[in-house]
């Protein structure tokens, strides 16, 4: 199996190995993690060390998937865009207000802040140990095994399998215009990105007419064809289940200590 064909079936944020969360069956990462996610946002803002103990049960679970922890931490950086936003709300909520390096904050949108990157962070952690751990095709498996409605997950298996045919795009028509001598170096450019990205949407949008078409012609009626589908999807025991659930048992277990403390 090739690198390029590697990467399409498990996906690039894929990281191969033999450990036992990835010995897991995908469905139950999958619902762990969602229970994980769930206890996270139903904790409160105080006391601060329930987030400390859920980033240590994160921290727990890297290690016994034998990921690096830098390469999770790289992974994070997909929710900056979120930490900017976090960072601004001191500044434009409204309440007491408290001096922090002479600058004049707001005390409600600090903590507010403080929760939202606590929050956002463990569970954008949690998603990245899933795909990290899990392959894009176990994953669409996984889902079918917990009775995702079939036509979400063909979506999501289009969104996999096109997506890199859309950026393949993408790039072929920045080429062409940085051939013509345009280069994009501030806001008057705007424009042409604009027009770039509108014909970037027509000419997916025109290629999904094509592939569906294409797709009826040879018999398709609502559902793909099962190749190895739910009968090819791992079974889950009850020892994996209960392996599983350890996360967000341990998670929600931290959750009650906080028991009588606001959301």
């Amino acid at each position: 199996m090739g690198a390029g064909h590697a990467a399409a079936v498990h996906g690039s944020l894929y990281r191969p190995g033999d450990s036992p969360v990835h010995r897991l069956p995908a469905q139950c990462k999958i619902l762990s993690a969602c229970g994980f996610m769930l206890v996270v946002a139903a904790t409160p803002a105080a006391p601060a060390w329930a987030f400390a103990c859920h980033a240590a049960l994160l921290a727990a679970v890297t290690a016994a998937a034998r990921l690096p922890a830098g390469t999770v931490l790289r992974r994070l950086a997909i929710e900056l865009p979120f930490v900017a936003f976090a960072l601004l709300l001191p500044f434009v909520a409204r309440g007491p207000r408290v001096d922090v390096l002479g600058l004049p904050l707001s005390e409600p949108g600090l903590r507010d802040a403080g929760t939202l990157l606590a929050k956002g962070t463990l569970g954008v952690a949690a998603s990245v140990l899933l795909a990290s751990t899990t392959g894009l095709r176990d994953l669409l498996l996984g889902l079918r095994r917990l009775r995702v409605p079939a036509l979400l997950v063909q979506i999501a298996a289009f969104m996999i399998r096109y997506g890199d045919v859309v950026a393949d795009e993408m790039r072929r028509m920045r080429v062409a215009r940085e051939s013509r001598g345009h280069t994009a170096r501030g806001v008057r450019h705007w424009r042409v990105l604009a027009v770039s990205a509108g014909a970037l949407f027509i000419r997916a949008y025109e290629r999904g007419e094509r592939v569906h078409l294409a797709m009826v012609s040879r018999g398709y009626t609502g559902t793909l064809p099962d190749t190895g589908g739910v009968t090819g999807a791992a079974g889950a025991s009850r020892a994996q289940w209960a392996c599983a659930a350890l996360l967000p048992l341990a998670a929600l277990a931290v959750r009650l200590t906080t028991e009588g403390v606001p959301l």
